[in-house]
This record gives C-alpha cells, sequence and structure tokens, in this order.
C-alpha cells in the first residue's frame, strides 16, 4: 500500500511541474489561448535598424504593445512594420511613430506619439507619420571629425 502511495505522489508532483512548464511556456512566448485582446497597426520607415519582431510599443512610456513582424515593400524600397497593440489603446491617424533607444547601448523599441486631432485608426490601419532610429556611429563620427557646426 505504502508503494502506491508514493507513486501517487510523484505522479501528481510530476504532472504539476509539466502543467507549470506549459504556462510558463505560454507566457514567455506571448502565445494567446483564449482570444486576442489586441489589434494591428502598420508603419513604414526608411530604415529599422535594430528593431525586431518582439521589440516593446511605447506610450508616454507605457508598453501598450509589441512588434509583430518586419517586411520590406517593394513597390517604396520602405520597411513595413506591423505592431499588436492592446484593445482599448485608442491611435488616431496624425499619430506619429518613432524608433528609439533604450539606455545608451539598449535594445531599440518603438515610441507612438498617438495624436489626437484626426480621426481614430482602425485595426490594420496605418500610421503615416514616421521617424527612423537615430544612428549613433554616424553622430559620434561626425563630433569626432568636426562635421558638427556650432551654433
Amino acid at each position: 500500500m505504502k508503494k502506491y502511495t508514493m507513486e501517487t505522489t510523484v505522479g501528481i508532483f510530476l504532472v504539476f511541474g509539466l502543467l507549470c512548464v506549459g504556462y510558463m511556456s505560454v507566457k514567455l512566448g506571448h502565445v494567446s489561448l483564449l482570444g486576442d485582446n489586441a489589434y494591428s497597426l502598420f508603419a513604414r520607415f526608411t530604415s529599422v535598424t535594430g528593431l525586431r519582431a518582439g521589440s516593446l510599443v511605447y506610450i508616454s512610456g507605457i508598453e501598450v504593445g509589441r512588434v509583430e513582424k518586419l517586411t520590406m515593400e517593394q513597390e517604396s524600397q520602405k520597411a513595413v512594420v506591423e505592431m499588436r497593440i492592446r484593445n482599448g489603446i485608442k491611435i488616431y491617424d496624425d499619430a506619429i511613430a518613432s524608433i528609439k533607444t533604450e539606455g545608451l547601448i539598449g535594445d531599440m523599441h518603438l515610441s507612438i506619439d498617438p495624436g489626437g486631432a484626426g480621426t481614430l485608426l482602425k485595426p490594420g490601419g496605418t500610421i503615416t507619420e514616421t521617424q527612423p532610429p537615430v544612428d549613433i556611429a554616424d553622430l559620434i563620427s561626425k563630433y569626432a571629425f568636426g562635421d558638427v557646426k556650432k551654433p
């Protein structure tokens, strides 16, 4: 009898451990099983250097979504960023999307000024005003070689 209680205890512990591993895999992988609580928006940039799928999207310093994927539009030769924004976050057609750096050598993230004077962007809409990332190496080389002009 004691043998079966030990096996039952080990079995319960094993099942609990597998459930925990499964839960963490879903949470860390940002997989939604019960439904999606976000909508897609797009933005076109001349350069998306340093940005990658999974990068965070911020409005006023608050995380509101993630970059879903990066693609290339052949006709205009621009990079298209697809982002997923949480439901309930309102972004207008006069919004400005810019790529910023977190810290001096940190990851890149997408920062959105949501606008407010235009009409509300619908799911699948496009933010037309964009600002590519600042090239730190280019700025340093201009400063080092004297291309920076004093006012």
